[in-house]
């Protein structure tokens, strides 16, 4: 009797020094967080601190480098005119026409070649020859196609999308575990329902990198086509402003599309966070919810 009360006391101290590590260690993470967090936001502001006393102090040409004050008002009165939005509404929407055919046709094609080894075989050197092709090169091709319309600007950012999803989509059913695959099989699973429970979560990680990704080079390729194809946009706002020598409007173009930037790849980072939560899931949170 008096063992069992003993062994008993034990497991109950067991339980609670474990218990009150998975709370230290909780706090250690919220803690962590909460630094990372704040890192991340004051890094930016004293960045713009130090641009705006070196930019008054005339460490830095104010003709050259803005200060981020009058940066601001510039912005404002673009932003009160209607003109920036003028511009931010074109570059937005070839950017979502563009990224949305472009992601579409590389995860088929992506999918089709990681199940089909003929098709891979016959669209795998192709690819791999064009992958390494400047997309902007592929404008001028473009336009003597379609002429001066928006398509050879959509076009240019479907193309730098589909390469890289579709690569990414290809890597991701091709680096699945040949045991995962025989164990499906095993059960039989085959066709459509292999695809649909196997195959297609097995390469969504790797979709998801695609797509974050190719989301900063289409804000890249769209912002290169408007510089020299295009009569509005953000792109052309920079360009524009250069040629005139406007440092003010130029800043602000160019932190426009920053912005545009971090919202799209914030999108689909919530995308896979709804599509994969297990992944983001921290280890030290999920045990505290445990207890």
């Amino acid at each position: 009797m008096t063992q069992s009360l003993t062994r008993d006391s034990t497991a109950v101290r067991s339980d609670e020094a474990l218990r009150r590590a998975v709370e230290r260690e909780h706090r250690r993470h919220r803690l962590l967080r909460g630094r990372d967090l704040a890192l991340a936001v004051l890094t930016p502001l004293v960045l713009l601190a130090l641009w705006e006393i070196a930019a008054a102090t005339g460490m830095l040409d104010a003709r050259l480098f803005t200060p981020p004050s009058e940066i601001l008002s510039r912005g404002w009165e673009m932003i009160s005119t209607g003109e920036l939005w003028v511009h931010v509404y074109s570059t937005v929407a070839r950017l979502l026409t563009g990224f949305a055919l472009g992601a579409v046709a590389g995860i088929a094609v992506g999918l089709g070649m990681g199940v089909s080894r003929p098709l891979r075989a016959a669209l795998g050197p192709t690819f791999t020859a064009l992958y390494a092709l400047p997309k902007i090169a592929i404008l001028p091709l473009l336009l003597l196609i379609f002429g001066l319309t928006e398509t050879p600007k959509v076009l240019s950012v479907a193309i730098s999308v589909f390469f890289v999803v579709q690569i990414n989509t290809l890597a991701g059913i091709t680096q699945i575990d040949g045991r995962i695959l025989e164990a499906a099989r095993a059960y039989r699973a085959t066709g459509w329902r292999l695809f649909r429970y196997v195959l297609l979560p097995g390469a969504t990680p790797s979709i998801m990198t695609g797509l974050r990704v190719s989301a900063g080079m289409a804000v890249i390729v769209v912002t290169a086509v408007e510089f020299v194809a295009s009569n509005n946009g953000l792109g052309y706002l920079i360009w524009n402003s250069w040629q005139l020598f406007q440092p003010q409007t130029m800043f602000v173009g160019l932190i426009t599309v920053s912005i545009i930037g971090a919202v799209v790849t914030g999108l689909i980072i919530l995308l896979e966070r709804a599509l994969l939560p297990w992944q983001h899931s921290g280890g030290p949170r999920k045990k505290g919810r445990k207890q």
